[in-house]
């Protein structure tokens, strides 16, 4: 491998990022980083039917958000631009040209009602379907005088009869497929589009990417890409497949996992670091790989070597443990960031910062702090049976002795605590778990010392005196 890779992430914006090609960016991004090199991010943007705004500033939008950050591509000048594919068509204009007049393409006027049909007939006498070479076959003048006569058509690449194609994946090691197998493919649509074969491999080619790593749906177009590539005489970048992510059974993803994209797991509540950590992993190996890292450290021990061959395994529950990992290393500041929206309202500005560090190693999520706002802040914490049992244990004399202790010493936590203590003889969790109740209403939690600064000593006192006359 090239001592500085440039790799590529070429999404087409007719749809959000997704789980499956947000980890082909992550993969491209770190291999860059490991060697060096530059990441790149291009827009396939030939289908202006389904291509959006919308959703290119999403997508642009996410991998900001993750912290994938390019050196080369959308939104940057520079020499291998314009970096949309819908701004390049002049470019594919002269190679399309340099294919005809090599005698390496032409004209396809079959319908697809034709190409259909040849196609069951092939699936029924049990053979790959692929392109019969019908417009191979018409002689070049007669060619020409369909297409001045507007006879809508489609132009193929002529793929040789016999040959072999080889390359050496970087993932998935040697592989080799023979030319009669392909088939003429189509490289310019009836509209004059580029095919995804055709610009995918001349833009790699140009924009200087070195290495390609993709899905392993793309592995046979890898032979394609090459001839083409190889017609033109462009260089060809290494290419390599990941396995593609599968269920926690091994079968294919499920389409409500699937589906979901980036944003829906930023909605939830999802860390950049937890993805980035999760995804890291869904097919690339680690030392110690409980042990969270930040992006650097993700690419520094980023190896291709370490990607597997079999498909990954999504599951939930290691997904949810780096949701955790990432929780646990924010700092103050990002944990506040993190928590103000989903409390915005709930929580009197002057503590919110408290607030906030309170809490953060009791939630998973940013919808728990909306519960624990509502405990601490709202008129009366809401007891289950189970609060309930503590309270009648406790009984009403211990929660009298805690009104007492907490009027005479504020809101002095240890002060309140020893003077309970040496009023009721309670400690340990005879004493703990009934005041927990009392100022949360649950029986877990955060610091108890907290929760009584942010109370108050006239709340407290409230929720005491709820608790004696419950006992």
């Amino acid at each position: 491998m090239s001592a500085s890779p440039v790799t590529r992430f070429a999404p087409s914006p007719t749809g959000f990022l997704h789980l499956g090609n947000s980890r082909t960016a992550l993969f491209n991004a770190l291999m860059a980083r490991a060697g060096n090199g530059e990441f790149m991010l291009r827009i396939e943007d030939t289908d202006q039917e389904r291509s959006q705004a919308r959703f290119l500033e999403a997508l642009v939008e996410d991998l900001r958000w993750l912290g994938l950050h390019w050196q080369r591509g959308h939104g940057m000048s520079g020499e291998g631009g314009p970096w949309r594919q819908a701004e390049r068509g002049e470019i594919y204009a002269e190679y399309f040209q340099r294919l005809e007049q090599a005698g390496k393409s032409y004209p396809c006027f079959c319908s697809r009602e034709s190409l259909e049909k040849a196609r069951r007939a092939q699936r029924a006498a049990g053979k790959p379907p692929r392109y019969p070479g019908t417009c191979a076959r018409i002689e070049p003048e007669e060619a020409r005088r369909r297409l001045e006569a507007g006879e809508p058509a489609t132009w193929r690449f002529r793929v040789p009869d016999e040959g072999v194609i080889e390359f050496e994946d970087f993932v998935r090691g040697p592989q080799r497929f023979r030319s009669d197998e392909i088939g003429d493919f189509v490289i310019r649509r009836t509209d004059g589009t580029p095919a995804f074969f055709f610009s995918n491999a001349v833009d790699d080619a140009l924009m200087g990417v070195t290495h390609v790593l993709r899905g392993e749906d793309h592995l046979t177009n890898t032979p394609r890409q090459k001839l083409l590539l190889e017609a033109l005489d462009l260089a060809v970048p290494e290419y390599g497949h990941l396995p593609l992510i599968a269920d926690s059974d091994g079968g294919p993803l499920s389409k409500r996992v699937g589906s979901l994209s980036l944003r829906d797991f930023r909605a939830e509540g999802y860390l950049p670091g937890a993805l980035l950590n999760y995804m890291a992993r869904l097919g690339h190996h680690y030392d110690n790989e409980e042990r969270y890292r930040e992006l650097d450290e993700l690419a520094a021990e980023f190896d291709v070597a370490r990607i597997g061959r079999s498909p990954a395994r999504f599951d939930p529950d290691q997904l949810l443990y780096w949701q955790r990992q990432a929780v646990a290393a924010l700092d103050e500041t990002g944990a506040r960031r993190w928590l103000t929206p989903a409390v915005s309202g709930m929580v009197p500005p002057g503590k919110l910062p408290a607030f906030t560090a309170l809490i953060r190693h009791n939630v998973i999520f940013p919808e728990e702090a909306r519960e624990w706002a509502q405990r601490l802040f709202g008129r009366e914490p809401k007891l289950d049976e189970a609060a309930r049992k503590v309270i009648e244990e406790a009984g009403r004399d211990f929660y009298e002795s805690a009104l007492d202790a907490l009027e005479a010493t504020g809101a002095d936590y240890a002060a309140w605590t020893d003077r309970i203590r040496q009023d009721t003889g309670t400690r340990g969790r005879g004493l703990f778990m009934p005041l927990r109740v009392a100022l949360t209403g649950r029986r877990d939690g955060p610091q108890l010392d907290g929760v009584l600064d942010l109370l108050g000593t006239a709340e407290s006192c409230r929720r005491l005196e709820r608790c004696a006359k419950l006992a």
